[in-house]
């Protein structure tokens, strides 16, 4: 502090010295400064009206042109690819569509406007000297017109979803995945196109994914959850202090694998198939059995001589046990199934067939035929398949069923006389209709429910008129039902020239026959005939006839019933070959 106030230290300038003069480099240096922006922005300038150097467009180069060079260049280039087809590609395939039908557009002023222009920006300078880069095309895409002309090709682009497949009724799980689908997005495939058409002709679609209705993860779950336990080894059934197995080959067939709306899959099983196989399985291994009916046998005549066999209880498995418990057994690790059972009471027991036993005749009809023709020992053969069948009360008869198919040699018929398409032929078990119409009427006598029956095409006189029945084995049936109060016993006897049928019973009715005149008359044709197999017939008029029974109970008539019968004319048929008839 002394120091400074000690004036005799300081230091005074001279008045010898010059004064320092204005300071000239910062002038200068401004000078520089806007020659240099000058030159910069004449640079800029110049640059700008050229499209900046080694730049490309869509493969063009353009490099160095003045915008009218750029555009010129730039018009011809892509006049030429806009002719040609753009290439669409998916997954699921391939199309082409054209530019101009599309609304695809390359708007050169636009894409040169973008190339071209005054910028004092160093890095489009930069670009200018440096020189430029691959540019795009400015594209337009007009979105209606490509959206229908997408939806043209749609079915070329776009994939189904398919739904995936769990099985297992072979006994095997059998797995196919789902696949998703795709459909193409218009809109997300222009943008694409705008970005890379016409450097390049093909592009691949933008596309939405359909999804199928179950998706893998599901399909994953049930066949973990329960497709590989359900099918992993056989399930045991244990009934009645039996047992027996069932592979998954037996009751795989029954397993359901159905899927909701939403995907998701239940498994579940057809309870009526389930229960079916498990029944046949365990009948196979003697662990049900069906009931026996009682029944009665005679002796070989008349109806008082009979034995009542008694019959028995059968046993079943529990329906609603075989539903809960081989299903648990089939979807666990436990694979045992405790079954109940019960006893199946036959239908008819001994008390119920003794109450059904024959009382008195009830009907008897006989018709005749001529002796010693190969058509008598059919009839003899039938008449002993008859005899001795009983009907139940409720039951139904069928002589197709009782005597089998007589239409071939092996059936031990012998060929003989019948009516085939109205005329006179020969064939294994001829004359059998003269035992179905004697059947017939014992049983329109006895009053039964009359099922099904033909008459002959023509009428043959040595039957009822209106009231006959012929047969054919499998089509021409004769079935009646008994209605009556009790059994029926058939009964059947011949002689050399008859056959009497006659059923004994409970009687419930008396039957009487009614029966009125021909009328709607046909007359016959004649034919001649030269064929080796034509057989000769005479001639019998067509005619309709009706008849009817009536039925009496305590003296009142309770009932009545009309039939109509047609029969066509049988034709005068004359044979000229010599090896005819």
């Amino acid at each position: 502090m002394t120091d400074l106030l000690e004036h005799a230290r300081w230091e005074e300038p001279t008045w010898e010295d010059r004064a320092p003069g204005p300071r000239r480099w910062p002038w200068v240096l401004l000078g520089l400064v806007v020659l240099l922006g000058a030159l910069y922005a004449g640079a800029a300038w110049w640059l700008g009206e050229r499209v900046p150097r080694g730049t490309t467009v869509a493969g063009v180069p353009l490099g160095g042109q003045t915008a009218a060079e750029a555009r010129t260049t730039l018009e011809r280039a892509v006049a030429g690819r806009a002719q040609e087809p753009i290439l669409l590609t998916s997954k699921a395939g391939q199309a082409r569509i054209r530019p101009e039908r599309a609304g695809v557009v390359v708007d050169v002023d636009a894409t040169v406007a973008g190339l071209t222009g005054f910028s004092m920006g160093p890095r489009e300078l930069w670009h200018h000297v440096n020189g430029g880069v691959e540019q795009p095309a400015v594209v337009t895409v007009d979105r209606e017109a490509f959206a229908a002309a997408v939806d043209k090709v749609r079915k070329r682009l776009d994939s189904t979803a398919k739904e995936g497949r769990l099985s297992v009724r072979s006994g095997t799980v059998q797995y196919r995945a789902p696949v998703r689908g795709t459909t193409t997005d218009a809109a997300g495939t222009a943008a694409v196109i705008e970005r890379w058409w016409p450097a390049q002709d093909s592009v691949e679609v933008e596309a939405d994914p359909v999804l199928p209705r179950t998706p893998a993860a599901e399909f994953e779950r049930v066949r973990a959850e329960f497709a590989d336990v359900a099918v992993s080894g056989p399930v045991t059934v244990r009934a009645d202090g039996k047992r027996f197995r069932l592979t998954p080959k037996q009751f795989a067939s029954a397993l359901r694998l159905p899927r909701a709306k939403d995907g998701t899959i239940t498994p579940r099983a057809d309870q009526d198939e389930l229960r079916s196989l498990v029944h046949a399985a365990a009948q196979e291994a003697g662990v049900e059995r069906e009931p026996k009916d009682a029944s009665v046998s005679f002796a070989p005549s008349g109806y008082t001589k009979r034995t009542v066999h008694r019959g028995r209880a059968g046993l079943t498995l529990l329906d609603e046990s075989i539903s809960e418990q081989v299903w648990k057994a089939v979807t666990t690790t436990d694979r045992t199934a405790n079954v109940l059972t019960k006893a199946v009471r036959p239908t008819w027991t001994v008390t119920d067939i003794r109450r059904t036993l024959p009382k008195e005749k009830v009907a008897s009809f006989t018709t005749q035929f001529q002796c010693c023709q190969s058509r008598v020992e059919n009839i003899r053969r039938g008449a002993a398949a008859v005899d001795g069948t009983y009907v139940l009360p409720g039951q139904q008869f069928s002589l197709n069923d009782v005597l089998g198919d007589t239409t071939t040699k092996e059936s031990g018929y012998l060929e003989a006389g019948i009516i085939r398409y109205g005329r006179a032929a020969t064939s294994y078990g001829g004359g059998l209709s003269q035992v179905s119409t004697t059947v017939f009427n014992a049983s329109f006598f006895a009053g039964v429910r009359l099922d099904a029956w033909s008459p002959h095409s023509y009428y043959i006189s040595r039957y009822p008129e209106g009231r006959e029945a012929t047969i054919s084995y499998p089509d021409l049936h004769n079935k009646w039902t008994n209605t009556l109060d009790g059994g029926i016993l058939v009964r059947a006897r011949t002689t050399d020239t008859s056959i009497t049928v006659t059923y004994y019973g409970t009687k419930k009715y008396r039957v009487t026959a009614t029966k009125g005149d021909r009328y709607a008359i046909e007359q016959p044709t004649t034919i001649v005939d030269d064929d080796p197999e034509c057989i000769p017939q005479q001639p019998v008029e067509g005619f309709s006839v009706d008849i009817g029974r009536i039925f009496h109970r305590g003296g009142e008539v309770v009932d009545r019933q009309s039939f109509t019968t047609r029969y066509d004319p049988q034709d005068d048929v004359t044979c000229t070959n010599p090896r005819a008839g």
